[in-house]
């Protein structure tokens, strides 16, 4: 151990180490929030005999209008020719992003899709405390900032043909596939109505998914003890700072940590077939705030769900 005397010429040398490997982190992680990147993923939820199906899932994309990367990365999704789009929400950053977000998702606006909103489509981000989502949740929203232009948001998907799932429950045909849907409105707002779509899942239909921004535990029983095949939601970022392997310290909701992005089971320790039952699949999203532009093991993304036939 150094002396005493040494400690004071020893001390600027640590601290700038230190200072120097954490600018050194955050410009890494700067790169890695613009490192966007395609996740494919299998989900066994087809009739058998039925051809597999492409569903693109978008989800968190937080745009701004400044973001031209970002803006021309979605804009390539559709070279995927997805059969379907199912985006969870939070689509927006900033009061003037609705043509913005059109422009980018582009010839996707002609693929069938279904909607919902998140949090961030309602309201202006602000800065906070990013150790306040390593907390246990107050219950606290930030709801006294602006709105931004969510019923624009709404008007233009909709028009563009995309269903609004907005706590309620809808069908649509791709190709000989019909598919059920049931959505809520945002449940981290709390604006989730688990009364207007809870019932079972249309038994006539090929395959059953429930829709919602939030992977809240309360949504997610609902889903899966109505009977629908997959859960898809987005909001947790995957954790936007994780731990080297992609382990994410939180989720921004009551769902654990280890089930933060990718495909899972729902309930956790359920299999295929098990009554009460679902996929869930958690999309990280393409975005984060504009005040914490930062990923750590957690690349942005979206996910292009193939279905294919029930085992």
């Amino acid at each position: 151990m150094p002396s005493l005397p040494v400690l004071p010429r020893l001390l600027p040398r640590l601290l700038g180490a230190g200072a120097l490997a954490g600018a050194g982190l955050t410009t890494y992680a700067a790169w890695e929030a613009r490192a966007y990147t395609l996740r494919r993923v299998e989900l066994p939820v087809l009739p058998a005999g039925q051809r597999p199906l492409r569903v693109l899932h978008l989800s968190d994309i937080h745009m701004t209008p400044g973001q031209a990367r970002k803006q021309e990365w979605l804009r390539g999704l559709a070279e995927l020719e997805p059969d379907l789009v199912v985006d969870t929400g939070d689509n927006l950053a900033h009061r003037d992003s609705v043509p913005v977000v059109r422009d980018a998702l582009g010839r996707l606006l002609d693929v069938p899709g279904v909607f919902v909103h998140g949090s961030n489509d309602y309201y202006e981000p602000s800065l906070r405390n990013p150790l306040r989502y390593l907390m246990p949740d107050d219950g606290k929203r930030h709801t006294d900032v602006a709105q931004l232009p969510w019923p624009l948001l709404t008007r233009t998907l909709s028009d563009a043909g995309w269903r609004d799932l907005t706590n309620r429950k809808d069908s649509v045909t791709v190709g000989e596939t019909t598919f059920a849907f049931a959505g809520v409105d945002d449940p981290h707002l709390g604006y989730d109505r688990l009364d207007l779509v809870a019932g079972p899942a249309d038994p006539t239909a090929d395959v059953r998914l429930g829709i919602a921004h939030a992977p809240y535990l309360r949504v997610l029983d609902q889903y899966a003890a109505d009977g629908y095949d997959a859960i898809l939601a987005g909001h947790t970022h995957g954790g936007q700072v994780c731990l080297p392997g992609g382990r994410a310290l939180t989720t921004n909701c009551d769902l654990e940590p280890a089930r933060a992005r990718g495909l899972h089971r729902h309930p956790a320790d359920s299999r295929p077939g098990d009554p009460g039952s679902a996929w869930l699949h958690v999309c990280a999203g393409l975005g984060t705030s504009p005040y914490a532009r930062i990923r750590v093991a957690c690349r942005p993304e979206a996910t292009l769900l193939t279905l294919v036939a029930r085992p």
